[in-house]
């Protein structure tokens, strides 16, 4: 395909949404057979929205799903069947070639031609680029494990790109996060504006997204590789970096294509609402009389005889056969019959993860005595009730047995604190970031198998499969690996 993305700004999540619609399931919006590592021709000026709304279209709506129920806060609804394979954590490999196509075709290649582009006064757009590279990776190795990167994007130099190792991907990300703050902390005439649908161009809010993304990704590797994660935190923090105070994330409208893509996608399904209430993380949140509880989900009232219910254990839908179960509420985009889903944000990083990312690198000791544990973790929490509508958390701190209560003892303790924490926020807004931290850490402890799972007793998904046209069509694919396989950084589950 040798399309040129030539789109008015208003105009590039609407076709980034049908050019990927149907990522769970759908087929005939996308061709798979298509080279995810062959390059289009573009307007190397106008596809900076293209590959963040691409991002968004994967983090906002197939690792939207799989995170959110992989993650226990949502379950299939018992009255419907879309995703039953994934809470019996066994999904086809064909249901990720969309993803895969998606990130490497339209957000990485888009990045990258960006970033190769001879064009005058791109560097603040460039460095972007060289932002949304380091993001886009570091989402496909989490999920996959191993994936290519130095024989990636170069079309027909490289038609069958070689698989670089876990540590080898995170190493490229780090340095395209480095390339990326050098430019954004320059100078260009030309600024992105309107065209960045993340920041509008705000080059502060760029240099604090590197600070926090550089900050997340050596966390990710505290548990493989503490010696290398602390060096470059303790150098990350050496030069006084700023961090998020807000969300970095795209926000949507309710109309003409440009819906929150779960939304989009719930739309393409017939409105029919099949995510609901796990009691994994309803359970959680009643034991803490978190008031979030209310925000996350639509919450009915349980009553044996209309058969409602707040919510249903985990993969149990074949034993709560026609009973109505709590959605998630419209604020997160998950419930299918309620419009106002359609405006709900995707967010890359939030201000609640920043904050607990810096809590969790104090904690080790790690920030050069740089801020308070106690500090940081009451302000992820603020900041979470704050982008819920929750109000003033300081008597949820006091008083929940997971608020300040639980912010004791060592540092292992700490940290099993401020990742519960973490999981509370991050609910239906970043499934696939709270399912991959519980990978990281173990943390929280109360996850549970699904009553559905097909792979044996004691396992739980580890990491999405290779999707089937890498199987199919690269000669150097690596083999298939079980979803209940650990990757590389995570060393709680080997």
């Amino acid at each position: 395909m040798n399309q040129k993305y030539i789109f008015k700004t208003k105009q590039i999540l609407l076709t980034v949404i049908i050019a990927a619609a149907g990522l769970s399931g759908c087929k005939k919006f996308l061709d798979v057979n298509e080279n995810p590592n062959n390059p289009d021709s573009a307007a190397p000026n106008l596809l900076l929205p293209a590959s963040q709304a691409a991002i968004g279209q994967v983090v906002g709506n197939a690792f939207q799903v799989y995170g959110n129920i992989w993650g226990q806060y949502w379950t299939q609804n018992p009255t419907s069947s879309q995703y039953r394979t994934i809470d019996q954590y066994n999904p086809a490999a064909t249901a990720f070639d969309r993803p895969w196509l998606v990130l490497y075709r339209n957000a990485l290649i888009n990045a990258d031609l960006i970033i190769k582009s001879n064009a005058p006064n791109l560097e603040y757009t460039k460095g972007i680029a060289y932002l949304m590279k380091a993001y886009a990776f570091q989402v496909t190795t989490d999920a996959f494990g191993d994936v290519p990167v130095k024989e990636a994007l170069q079309g027909n130099a490289f038609p069958a790109p070689k698989y670089d190792a876990q540590s080898v991907v995170y190493d490229s990300i780090f340095n395209y996060i480095d390339r990326g703050m050098a430019l954004v902390s320059g100078s260009s005439p030309l600024s992105p504006g309107a065209q960045d649908i993340l920041f509008q161009g705000n080059m502060d809010n760029w240099k604090a997204f590197a600070n926090t993304l550089k900050l997340k990704a050596y966390l990710r590797l505290a548990y493989v590789d503490a010696g290398k994660a602390e060096a470059g935190i303790k150098a990350l923090y050496a030069t006084k970096p700023t961090f998020l105070t807000i969300d970095a994330s795209i926000k949507y409208l309710s109309t003409g294509g440009n819906e929150n893509p779960l939304h989009n996608e719930m739309i393409a399904l017939s409105r029919t609402q099949n995510i609901v209430a796990s009691s994994t993380a309803v359970g959680a949140f009643d034991a803490n009389n978190d008031p979030r509880v209310a925000k996350f989900y639509d919450l009915l009232p349980t009553s044996v005889e209309n058969k409602t219910e707040r919510s249903i254990l985990q993969g149990t839908y074949n034993g709560n056969t026609g009973k109505t179960v709590s959605p998630p509420s419209p604020l997160v985009g998950g419930r299918a019959n309620n419009s106002a889903s359609a405006t709900a944000p995707v967010k890359f990083i939030s201000a609640a993860e920043s904050y607990f990312l810096q809590a969790e690198a104090v904690a080790r000791g790690w920030t050069n005595g740089t801020g308070a544990v106690a500090t940081l973790y009451a302000q992820g929490i603020q900041a979470s009730f704050t982008a819920t509508g929750a109000g003033d958390a300081t008597t949820y701190i006091a008083t929940a047995p997971a608020g300040a209560a639980a912010l004791v003892g060592n540092t292992e303790a700490q940290i099993k604190a401020i990742i519960t924490q973490k999981y509370f926020a991050m609910c239906g807004f970043q499934g696939f970031e709270a399912w991959t931290e519980w990978r990281r850490t173990g943390y929280p402890t109360f996850f549970v198998q699904s009553a559905a799972s097909t792979i044996g007793a004691g396992r739980m998904p580890l990491r999405m499969a290779y999707p089937s046209t890498e199987a199919t069509s690269n000669a150097s694919f690596p083999g298939s690996v079980p979803v209940y396989t650990p990757v590389w950084w995570d060393k709680k589950h080997q």
